[in-house]
C-alpha cells in the first residue's frame, strides 16, 4: 500500500529546503522505514514537479548506482534514476560554487547525446547504439541533502538520485567501431590521480545501463527524447570535492573534460 500523500509531500518539501538552504535532512529511510522504492519515486516526481513550476526543464536523465564500486561505497544493490535539468548543465572549464552544495562528490561518466527517441519495453543495447548521435565525456557532481550520505535506495531515490551538476566536454564521438566497454579514465583532482575506471564498471557495458533505462522510464510513461543527455553511471567511486579542488577526466578515445569548484 503507498504512503499517505501528506507525508511524501512534507518530505519532498523538506527536501526542497534541504536544497535551498544547503542544510541536510536526517535519513529519511531511518524515520520512516515502511517507504518504498514506489513511494520515494513519488517523492522525486513531486521535487521535479516543484522545478518544472519553477521554470526549470528537463533535458536528459541519470542513471545511479550502475557500477558495483557505487554500489559498494552507498550500501545499495540495485541502479535509480532521476532527472537532469537544463540549469544543472555545466560547460567543460567551467567553475561550480562550492557554497552551492552540501556535501559535493565527483564522479567521471560517458554522456549519450540521442539522436532519436528511446522507450521501453523491448530496448536492447543495439536500439540504444543507433538512437545515439554521439558520446561525450563528462563528470557528474553529486550531492545527499541528507545528512552524512547515510542512504538506502529509498533515500537516493528521493533525493533526485542525488543529482546536482553534469559537466559535459567538448567532443561528440560517434559510437561508429567503439566499444564503450573498454574505454578508461583517469580523473584527476589537482594533477593528482583521484580514480580510475572505465566502460565496463557500468553494468557491463554503459550501453545497457541506457537501456536500463529506457525500458524502466518507459514502463512509467518517459520517454528519453531526441536530444536528450543520458548519464549512464560512474565509472569509479565517487570523490569528494571541496572549494579550490580542480578536477579533471581524462578519457581514452573521448578526450578531456574539466571543472573546478570555487
Amino acid at each position: 500500500m503507498s504512503a499517505d500523500p501528506a507525508l511524501l509531500d512534507r518530505i519532498a518539501a523538506d527536501l526542497a529546503g534541504a536544497a535551498r538552504d544547503r542544510q541536510p535532512i536526517a535519513q529519511i529511510s531511518a524515520a520512516h522505514p515502511d517507504l518504498t522504492p514506489a513511494d520515494a519515486y513519488a517523492i522525486q516526481q513531486r521535487l521535479v514537479a516543484g522545478y518544472l513550476a519553477d521554470g526549470a526543464r528537463i533535458v536528459g536523465w541519470k542513471i545511479g548506482l550502475t557500477s558495483l564500486a557505487m554500489q559498494r561505497q552507498l550500501g545499495v544493490d540495485q541502479p535509480d534514476y532521476g532527472p537532469i535539468l537544463d540549469r544543472w548543465l555545466v560547460p567543460s572549464g567551467g567553475a561550480v560554487a562550492a557554497a552551492d552544495f552540501i556535501a559535493p562528490r565527483v564522479e567521471a561518466e560517458i554522456a549519450f547525446i540521442l539522436a532519436e527517441p528511446l522507450r521501453g519495453p523491448g530496448v536492447g543495447v543495439e536500439d540504444v547504439r543507433r538512437a545515439t548521435r554521439a558520446v561525450a565525456p563528462a563528470i557528474e557532481v553529486i550531492d545527499s541533502r541528507i545528512a552524512d550520505w547515510k542512504l538506502t535506495l529509498v533515500d537516493t531515490v528521493a533525493d533526485l538520485a542525488s543529482s546536482a551538476r553534469v559537466v559535459l566536454g567538448d567532443a561528440r564521438i560517434p559510437l561508429d567501431g567503439l566499444d564503450l566497454r573498454l574505454v578508461g579514465v583517469v580523473l584527476e583532482q589537482d594533477g593528482d590521480v583521484a580514480a580510475t575506471g572505465a566502460g565496463a564498471a557500468c553494468l557491463g557495458d554503459p550501453l545497457a545501463a541506457v537501456a536500463w533505462a529506457a525500458n524502466t522510464l518507459g514502463s512509467l510513461g518517459v520517454t528519453l527524447e531526441a536530444g536528450h543527455v543520458i548519464m549512464p553511471g560512474a565509472l569509479h567511486a565517487s570523490v569528494q570535492a571541496h572549494a579550490g579542488a580542480g578536477f579533471r577526466a581524462r578519457f581514452d578515445r573521448l578526450g578531456d573534460v574539466a571543472v573546478d569548484f570555487g
